[in-house]
């Protein structure tokens, strides 16, 4: 046998250095991954659990499957060590089939407390708290075993470690997880008070004053029974003599096959310590340590409030989950039995058949319904209450008195058949004309409540009358409580890395979510708990919390997503189109070629890219382009880079105004043209190589560029040049006066395109001194010509072209 001095205790401050040498400085997730390890082995136990109440005030007035948690208490512990901002938790009253507990905690503002969204929320656990007979075997030894399997882990992976942690959230969501209050069934109640006064699990009141004892109420289900029993003596005596009226003074129940718990209203001259005895058994048990405020016996747990030290309330939990809670004040007790929905339609006795239709509430042993009229208190009375008194024997469908008997008295001790109570309702109308007194003191006292002022008029105490509307009213408004109905939309999951801003669940309810700092919240910022039990749909998707740098890297993978599914297919539609209207145009005429129109300012800019260190070019020293006039090869279009220069005629008015079309020249045997420059100026232009480009008098000896003449000298034998072609003659290298002749004309017999690299080469830069010193000129490259034998029209042959129809281009 073992003995707890005191409660447990977490010793991580003390075995912290040990566990450091044998797991590591990380020794609190060591210890966590070895217990998740061994738990994933176990069996599932919230199967059978049940569910929590969805507010606080449900969960205090369910009485049949819910006590205090002494570990969080609102009325002896508030601080909830384990269980912070919250004001109150709750514990399922008896271990499961498998000796499980369940645990429900709640806020400030009465809402449930979840593990999905804090972790200081509700958590189920694998062992009851007060074990498990026979109390032996591992796993159901009180106490030790719940520390074990549920209160140890929690140190060692959410306690010990960060909120966010990876064991402390599977601990939350996968190993002790909270379950919601979706399909909650608040209990029925009904109850007896006074003078007694009765009210069904329906709802239906009515007032029987019986002698002696009765069944109160029992099921008729044989795989769940349960049986309470109520015990009525007269009420004493007044100045005026004997009450003819009873009140209840003991109350006996036992389930299936529990302990039998008899609770009963001590003597007037014995209440100066405790108000009720409690006996289990027929044996006395007591409640006033800390340590014997919750006992739990086979199949039963009776516990009374932490906050009573004289034992005046006690509750008893059945593992059915029915719950008796008895309340004594002044001497004048009553009684409260609460069932679940399991027993609906399956209940007799005095607090009736349980099947929301108070027509059928007086259900007669046999099974009939009694045909009285509920303001009818004699009728009630021998047609209704009395078929369900006890007696010393066992009567079918009543069943045997579960009282414990001292000194002999038995069921017919308590009865007596020659009573016959009061059947009048109001005081007027059985007390006598010369106590208007009485009724008026009545009325003042209770009101409307006919059962105050029925018991004030009986027995002129106006603490019974006090008493008798307080548990009315208490009553009441537990059963209204209870009969509403609960809608609840659920746990709402909240975002790794986040936080919701409410806890809320029920209808109305909105939910805001943040993130932690380096997330970005993705999906709905906002839900609504709907009327129907239902979140919203979300408008955005599924609410949770994103790394910045994947945020990042996600909306990139989408701009380029876009680009491939969206432009890439827009532009090979653009390309189909262009192909499909080309084929379509070369169909119509093989000859057709498109055309791009291009600018004259591109057009300029792509002649300049043409020319390169060796070639000719048509900008000088400084990389300034020379004004030139040019050939817009456009039918009738000559303009000039010069300025307001004379118009030109374009080639085709040439070509008209000629009225011939003269013959070109002749080409060898492979199509080329043939040059007939001779070979002695080509000569003439490698030996001026050796002249010192840096010496100002070899510049001077240079010819002059025949881009500078206005009008430049033509021979009257030559032809008119058309082709943009360039000479064949380096300019670099040749001291050659400009003088077109017959031997330098190209293969369409008119005049090369004037040298403009010349200027480049032979010109000198103006910024270099007169003396300084000569540097030869570097050796050219021997570049054959570069000709452009296709593309153009042959012009027509002019004899002597004059300076109005030559044309110049510009390369």
């Amino acid at each position: 046998m073992v003995t707890l001095w005191s409660r447990p205790i977490p010793l991580g401050w003390y075995f912290n250095k040990q566990w450091e040498r044998k797991h590591g400085l990380r020794w609190p997730e060591a210890l966590c991954e070895n217990w998740i390890r061994n738990d994933r082995y176990l069996r599932t136990f919230t199967g059978d659990l049940p569910l929590c109440p969805c507010t606080l005030e449900q969960a205090v007035y369910d009485k049949g499957r819910y006590r205090p948690d002494k570990e969080c208490d609102k009325d002896s512990n508030p601080t909830c060590l384990r269980h912070k901002n919250a004001i109150h938790c709750v514990v399922s009253g008896n271990p499961v089939a498998e000796g499980a507990e369940q645990q429900c905690c709640y806020d400030r503002y009465g809402v449930l407390m979840l593990t999905q969204d804090q972790v200081w929320g509700s958590r189920p656990r694998r062992n009851h708290n007060l074990g498990k007979m026979p109390w032996n075997e591992a796993g159901k030894v009180p106490t030790l075993s719940n520390w074990f399997h549920d209160m140890r882990p929690w140190y060692s992976c959410c306690h010990w470690q960060r909120e966010q942690s990876v064991n402390c959230e599977t601990f939350r969501f996968e190993r002790r997880p909270s379950q919601d209050c979706v399909g909650y069934q608040a209990p029925g109640v009904a109850g007896v008070f006074g003078d007694p006064h009765f009210i069904t699990f329906d709802g239906t009141p009515y007032t029987f004053n019986g002698l002696g004892e009765f069944v109160l109420s029992r099921s008729v289900a044989a795989d769940r029974r349960f049986e309470v029993q109520g015990r009525f003596e007269q009420v004493p005596k007044n100045q005026y003599g004997a009450v003819m009226a009873t009140q209840l003074t003991a109350l006996a129940m036992r389930g299936n096959t529990t302990t039998t718990i008899e609770v009963r209203l001590r003597p007037k001259f014995a209440r100066w310590r405790y108000a009720l005895d409690v006996l289990a058994d027929g044996r006395r048990i007591y409640f006033d340590r800390e340590s014997m405020r919750f006992q739990h016996f086979d199949g039963v747990t009776v516990y009374t409030p932490t906050y009573l030290l004289n034992q005046s309330q006690v509750v008893v939990m059945f593992d059915g989950g029915v719950g008796v809670e008895v309340v004594e004040n002044e001497g004048y007790m009553t009684g409260r039995v609460y069932l679940p929905w399991d027993f609906i339609n399956k209940t007799a006795g005095l607090f009736g058949n349980w099947s929301f239709n108070a027509l059928d509430d007086l259900v007669l042993p046999d099974g009939t319904v009694a045909n009285v009229n509920m303001n009818d208190f004699r009728q009630i009375y021998y047609n209704f209450g009395l078929k369900w008194m006890l007696a010393d024997r066992n009567i079918p469908n009543v069943g045997t008195a579960l009282f414990s008997r001292d000194n002999g008295r038995t069921a017919s001790y308590y009865s007596n058949a020659s009573f016959v109570p009061n059947f009048l309702k109001e005081p007027q109308d059985f007390l006598p004309s010369n106590r208007s007194y009485d009724v008026e003191r009545a009325e003042e006292l209770c009101g409307e409540s006919y059962q105050c002022r029925y018991d004030y008029g009986m027995t002129l105490n106006a603490d019974m009358a006090h008493f008798t509307k307080n548990y009315y009213d208490s009553l009441v408004n537990i059963r209204n409580l209870n009969s509403k109905r609960t809608v609840s939309c659920g746990v709402l999951e909240t975002p790794r890395f986040g936080r919701k801003l409410s806890f809320d669940f029920m209808p109305g309810a909105k939910i805001a979510f943040e993130c932690d700092e380096g997330f970005v919240l993705m999906g709905d910022q906002r839900r609504e708990c709907l009327a129907n039990g239902l979140w919203n749909v979300p408008e955005y998707g599924y609410t949770y919390c994103l790394r910045e740098v994947f945020y990042t890297r996600r909306i990139a993978f989408i701009a380029i997503a876009i680009i491939v599914l969206v432009i890439c297919p827009l532009m090979i539609c653009i390309v189909c189109g262009i192909y499909r209207f080309r084929q379509k145009q070369l169909k119509e005429d093989p000859a057709w070629q498109m055309t791009i129109p291009r600018s004259r300012a591109s057009s300029r800019s792509n002649l300049r890219q043409l020319s390169g260190p060796d070639d000719d070019s048509d900008t000088d020293a400084t990389g300034t382009l020379k004004k030139t006039k040019k050939w817009d090869l456009d039918d009738e279009d000559v303009t000039s880079s010069e300025g307001d220069k004379p118009r030109q005629m374009g080639r085709r008015s040439l070509r008209n105004n000629s009225g011939t079309d003269h013959d070109l020249p002749e080409a060898d045997e492979e199509g080329t043209a043939v040059d007939d420059e001779p070979a002695h100026e080509h000569q003439q232009g490698q030996l001026n190589d050796t002249t010192d480009a840096s010496n100002p008098a070899a510049y001077r000896n240079q010819p002059p560029s025949p881009e500078t003449d206005e009008e430049p000298q033509h021979n009257a034998t030559l032809h008119q040049q058309y082709s943009p072609t360039f000479s064949a003659a380096d300019s670099r290298n040749s001291s050659m006066n400009y003088q077109p002749n017959a031997a330098i004309q190209n293969r369409f017999g008119g005049v090369p395109v004037l040298p403009n690299n010349t200027q480049f080469f032979t010109r000198p830069p103006s910024n270099i001194p007169a003396g300084a010193t000569s540097v030869p000129l570097r050796q050219a490259p021997n570049v054959a010509p570069l000709t452009q034998d296709n593309g153009l029209p042959s012009p027509p042959y002019a004899a002597s072209p004059t300076p109005s129809q030559q044309r110049s281009t510009e390369v």
